[in-house]
């Protein structure tokens, strides 16, 4: 599906980044940060641009490839690593940030991949998320069909057992991010801080 998806010549999320995540960024300790499910590249070329070193992972070749055409286009370096998020190894106290922008996982793996990405921060190291909450199924403005897809909270504060949340909020608000996601969402968002 999102070989399909990001086979068109637009960006299917636009290229500029998240809104949550441009707005709070800052959070982030300056180091090495890893993207999860980064699609065409839009978030690690941002990341970049404000002088991270980036890793970002998704499972589509084509969203890859032309993820490394906007990171030319803004003349940033990012590593890219093609790979199945259910086989992806975070690594233990190995990121400064962890950054997981609508990551539409079923809840099973999501659970586990965010407790490996708690183990994957370095102390004080930051997650930050923005993810579309059950609640999105009313709006019919993108991420989906399924609900144990969608975050919210409650999981959130169950998966990220051993952060700090500074910021967890479920809230309704524009989404406007290419043809996908255009139109009122409801989303949760979070930053979590990991104990120095």
């Amino acid at each position: 599906m999102w070989d399909e998806r990001y086979s068109a010549e637009e960006y299917a999320y636009s290229k500029e980044p998240n809104q949550f995540l441009a707005e709070n960024y800052r959070a982030i300790p300056k180091g090495r940060v890893l993207s999860l499910a980064e699609g065409e590249g839009r978030n690690a070329v941002f990341l970049a641009e404000q002088g991270y070193s980036v890793t970002a992972v998704d499972g589509s070749a084509v969203g890859l490839k032309k993820a490394e055409k906007l990171a030319g286009e803004h003349g940033v370096e990012v590593e890219w690593v093609h790979a199945d998020l259910a086989e992806y190894a975070i690594g233990d106290n190995a990121w400064d940030g962890i950054v997981s922008i609508f990551c539409p996982l079923p809840s099973a793996l999501r659970s586990r991949l965010y407790k490996a990405a708690v183990a994957g921060l370095k102390p004080g190291g930051v997650f930050l998320l923005e993810a579309y909450t059950p609640e999105q199924l009313l709006h019919d403005t993108g991420g989906g069909k399924s609900a144990d897809a969608m975050t919210t909270k409650a999981s959130l504060l169950a998966d990220l057992d051993g952060l700090r949340f500074i910021h967890l909020e479920e809230l309704e608000r524009n989404v406007v991010e290419g043809v996908y996601h255009t139109g009122l969402g409801a989303v949760v968002q979070a930053i979590a801080v990991k104990a120095a």
